[in-house]
């Protein structure tokens, strides 16, 4: 196979080559005689990472499954995506990561990289069997969805989980800040009546994982940051040299918490949206480097799990089909962050954090590529999502850059 003509975006800039693909890899960048895919007008990626999703199988399908999940992921131009390990039953064995294993290799979309629980049952009580995880194909730890209550417990889980080579991706939420809260605490929260959850839930616990960081010398990563002060206490800890890598979500960066004045379930998110100082907060720290990555935290849900009043709704946003082009439209038109860094944050930085191989455009380099037209303009609508969470704030929104292909180890896996 051979792309034509595209402007392929490199590590050192966007330069037009034809890219010659050949037993599921890169085998050349120039020019090169033949039939193949005319990509003129159209700009090629290194396939996107997205290292945290929720595909909520096993246990779940009602709001998502394998099959469904990786439908979207493809159609969003994801190659490869890191599942959560809140599953029911919890990923924290060896037979379900096997079986999210196995069961993505049936589907055959994109590649699946499960994470594993932290603790068993995710209850924070014991480590779970992070050797035989890592042996059956997880690439990662996180509790995901809740903190480890403990600091001495997660000290003893960083530990083990680098005993492996693995690193702990940490949920930052002090739960008994949180108090029930549903939404940011500030203005909104008071003019809607509803429960408001204060930065310190978050900020407190981002400190704490900071601090083991610091002083055991391991890596941690902190999971969607969404305050302007957790951007600054990472970025205090970056500047003393400790290994913390941090990710965020589109949601953070396009969003205020004035969205919650609608009462549109769709709006509520774990951690919460927030003011407008956060979002800017987000975005400079997406410039400057304090945040590694955007991710999803693809969250889908039943339509009956949102069609409640707010407090009782579940919380999450279906990301996977929209995460690009918000990312494109916001930081790349919005002149934030150039083409490059933008692959760099859904690309390459997910796969050095995680050590996985792909993440460039380069000879020898799994064929993992993403093919978008930059120039058209499209309107996010949730009925079009093959996700089966259609649940997002973001219906109606015109937005720029479509997936054309999603092309895995050589083989085109979504043709739009």
């Amino acid at each position: 196979m051979i792309l034509k003509n595209a402007d392929v975006v490199l590590k050192d800039g966007v330069r037009k080559l034809d890219i010659r693909i050949e037993d599921g890899r890169i085998a050349g960048l120039g020019s090169f005689e033949g039939e193949g895919i005319d990509c003129t007008g159209l700009t090629v990626f290194p396939g996107f990472i997205d290292m945290h999703v929720h595909l909520r199988e096993p246990g779940f399908e009602k709001k998502e499954d394998i099959a469904s999940g990786s439908a979207a992921a493809v159609r969003g131009g994801f190659t490869q995506i890191c599942c959560m390990p809140n599953t029911r039953p919890v990923t924290d064995n060896k037979v379900v990561v096997s079986y999210i294993v196995n069961r993505a290799k049936e589907v055959n979309l994109c590649k699946v990289r499960p994470i594993g629980a932290i603790t068993e049952g995710q209850e924070g009580k014991n480590l779970a069997a992070i050797g035989a995880m890592k042996a059956a194909g997880a690439v990662a730890l996180s509790e995901d969805g809740k903190s480890v209550l403990s600091a001495g417990l997660m000290a003893n889980a960083m530990m083990y989980a680098a005993d492996f080579g693995l690193k702990c991706l940490c949920h930052c939420e002090d739960a008994s800040l949180v108090d029930g809260g549903v939404v940011n605490e500030g203005y909104y929260s008071t003019l809607t009546g509803l429960k408001g959850s204060i930065r310190a839930a978050e900020d407190i616990v981002i400190a704490r994982e900071i601090c083991l960081a610091e002083s055991l010398a391991l890596p941690v990563h902190i999971c969607h940051v969404s305050t302007y002060s957790g951007v600054q206490l990472i970025r205090e800890a970056k500047a003393r040299g400790v290994q913390v890598t941090a990710e965020t979500c589109p949601h953070y960066f396009t969003l205020t918490d004035e969205v919650i004045a609608s009462f549109d379930t769709n709006t509520k998110v774990n951690p919460p949206i927030r003011e407008e100082k956060d979002r800017l907060a987000i975005i400079e720290g997406l410039r400057d480097g304090t945040l590694d990555c955007i991710v999803t935290d693809h969250a889908p849900h039943h339509a009956d799990d949102k069609n409640v009043e707010y407090a009782l709704a579940a919380f999450g946003i279906s990301g996977l089909e929209t995460s690009f082009a918000l990312s494109y439209t916001q930081l790349v038109r919005g002149g934030t962050l150039t083409l490059e860094q933008l692959a760099d944050k859904m690309s390459a930085a997910p796969a050095r954090i995680l050590g996985l191989e792909g993440g460039a455009v380069e000879p020898g380099a799994p064929a993992d590529l993403t093919v978008v037209d930059l120039n058209e303009a499209w309107t996010i609508d949730p009925a079009q999502f093959v996700s089966k969470g259609k649940n997002t704030p973001f219906a109606g929104r015109e937005v720029y850059g479509k997936v054309r292909y999603t092309i895995v180890d050589g083989a085109i896996r979504y043709e739009g």
